[in-house]
């Protein structure tokens, strides 16, 4: 075999080194991106000031409670805000979007499927701000378990979904604030 000098065998061995280099620097970034899951929070709005109105504002609780998430949910990640176009879930996903300077993003509460289909198809962290009556079904329509349904005085749900590349749900119920009655 013929010997080879040291700068000869350099020559050959940097091309190959560079293309080693360029594929493991690009490899990680293109993987993560693609291996992200998409994490989504869910809460219904918080506690509102019955005002005879059809659109209540939150009430003071509701206030406390609305500063409780933002929060709790300050260093979470949070890249989008998902809310309806009412006071009540506006007011309570307020303090963290203002914290984040993230602008809401309104959805209709009668077309689920269409948020769910939204939220898996776009990377982040979200935060969905829902109702009684749009919670639990908004947890289903992703893939989750949504448990019981939500009383008309509860609300201290969290729930927590990670859905995977994959399609795989993992849904965590979480309490936060003061206890909703039992």
């Amino acid at each position: 075999m013929p010997s080879r000098s040291p700068a000869s065998a350099a020559r050959t061995c940097l091309p190959l080194l560079a293309l080693l280099w360029l594929g493991i620097a690009t490899f990680p970034t293109s993987l993560s991106a693609q291996q992200e899951a998409v994490v989504v929070y869910l809460v219904r709005h918080a506690e509102r000031a019955e005002d005879g109105t059809s659109d209540p504002p939150i009430s003071e609780a509701g206030t406390e409670r609305a500063r409780l998430l933002g929060g709790l949910l300050r260093d979470a990640g949070v890249t989008h805000v998902h809310t309806t176009d009412l006071k009540r879930t506006r007011q309570t996903g307020a303090p963290l979007a203002e914290r984040l300077g993230l602008d809401f993003q309104v959805y209709d509460p009668k077309d689920l499927p269409a948020l769910a289909a939204r939220l898996r198809a776009t990377p982040g962290r979200h935060l969905v701000l829902g109702h009684s009556n749009t919670l639990v079904p908004t947890v289903e329509a992703l893939g989750g378990a949504g448990g019981t349904p939500v009383a008309d005085d509860e609300f201290d749900r969290l729930y927590v979904l990670v859905i995977t590349p994959q399609g795989t749900v993992t849904t965590t119920l979480l309490r936060y604030g003061a206890p909703s009655p039992p």
